[in-house]
């Protein structure tokens, strides 16, 4: 039974947020659902309304496109997290545990009629994926791990008057997830579970000009209900189910878009993220009834806040360029090996071509400076043992992106 929990704890501490140490937002978030909008380090995301990305960050500006528009995008997340310091075993520092991963997502809005619009986006919300090495000094904590999420959004917007829009989404959201950590000579745990759930987003589009519009937006919490099994290498025959409970945070963005002439547009965001939702982690093993791990989380709530601008040289090219600060939810007393994060700063720019009165492809770029963040793991009830030290981490995004009326 000892080595069973020790398995079963091993393998599931953190299952949902794996990918947190790597992700491109604070915590374990994904922002990366437009191209046009990382060129501009997604300022004025609930305002912009520039294509039918605006699903996601604001259902409401949807009554800005006319007709139908398909938009798809990727973005390449490339991410560097080193480890220095010890563990409870010996061994080297897990290399560089980042990884080059692609995030992808498409939207499709139509024109009901001049005063209504309906739309469908398809993207990933949270995930991405980390690995150390097996010999790493930390392995009792972590070695493999890995989330994804699929999020379907069919949405509605309704233009009230001149001024004002509104918008309403549904969001059917699955997500799997894989861990792996040491579990005792000569073997590994292995983790893998499921689940889907549902949740919602508003918003808001005011035009206080035809220069300048504010919009806000709110995406609820979404919460899971992990249900998995735990197997370990050198115990081939024991199989423990487990589930594990999480929320996902509900977030509030507000925006404003202004243009200043016919060349410069300038936007600024700031977002709120509720991960203080996010308090404890605790697997349980479903034969029992009994707690395999817990984990004290103790996350704190966070802002991300952003400016940017755009400057048309002509009808067809445009440049962007945007700047923003994303606080973590993590702190020293609490980080563990599986979510390492810190606050980041973000530098981004990007440009935009438009191939045609109908078409247009963007380019972005964003490099992400992110503070060092110290560990010393003691939260972890039954402690896989001591790992002090600090995580050197830094992310790049590259996204494209294609936008097509017709």
């Amino acid at each position: 039974m000892m080595f069973r929990k020790a398995a079963v704890g091993g393998a599931v501490a953190g299952a949902l947020l794996m990918m947190a140490d790597v992700a491109a937002a604070s915590g374990f978030a994904l922002l990366e659902q437009s191209g046009s909008g990382v060129g501009n380090a997604f300022a004025g995301g609930a305002a912009s309304a520039e294509d039918a990305s605006t699903i996601f960050y604001n259902p409401a500006g949807m009554s800005r496109l006319s007709g139908r528009q398909i938009t798809v995008d990727a973005s390449m997340i490339s991410t560097s997290a080193k480890f220095t310091g010890t563990g409870a075993l010996p061994g080297d520092m897990g290399g560089n545990v980042g990884s080059s991963s692609i995030v992808p997502n498409g939207y499709f809005v139509m024109e009901v009629n001049p005063q209504t619009r309906i739309g469908l986006g398809i993207n990933a919300p949270f995930g991405l994926q980390t690995e150390y090495t097996p010999s790493w000094v930390g392995r009792t904590n972590a070695i493999r791990s890995k989330i994804e999420t699929t999020n379907l959004n069919p949405s509605v917007s309704y233009q009230v008057n001149e001024r004002v829009s509104l918008g309403a989404g549904i969001n059917y959201q699955r997500i799997r997830g894989e861990l792996t950590s040491f579990a005792g000579a000569p073997g590994t745990s292995s983790m893998t579970g499921n689940d889907s759930a549902w949740g919602y987003n508003l918003g808001a589009l005011y035009n206080v000009s035809p220069q300048t519009r504010v919009g806000v937006s709110y995406r609820s919490a979404i919460s899971y209900n992990l249900n998995g099994s735990v197997t370990a290498s050198n115990a081939p025959g024991l199989i423990t189910p487990i589930t594990l409970a999480i929320k996902m945070p509900d977030s509030f963005s507000t925006s404003v878009f202004h243009q200043l002439d016919s060349k410069w547009d300038v936007m600024a965001d700031a977002t709120w993220t509720g991960w203080s939702a996010f308090q404890q982690l605790k697997i349980m093993v479903v034969p029992t009834g009994l707690p395999a791990q817990t984990v004290q989380e103790n996350w704190r709530d966070t802002w991300r806040v952003s400016v940017g601008s755009n400057y048309h040289y002509n009808d067809q090219w445009t440049s962007r360029i945007g700047l923003a600060y994303d606080q973590t939810p993590t702190s020293y007393a609490f980080r563990t090996a599986r979510i390492p994060d810190g606050n980041r700063t973000w530098l981004a720019i990007g440009e935009q071509y438009k191939t045609s009165s109908k078409g247009a492809i963007d380019f972005g770029y964003a490099h992400l400076f992110v503070n060092n963040a110290s560990i010393n793991a003691t939260n972890i009830i039954p402690n896989p043992g001591p790992l002090v030290g600090s995580y050197s981490n830094s992310v790049d995004i590259l996204s494209v992106q294609y936008a097509q009326s017709f």
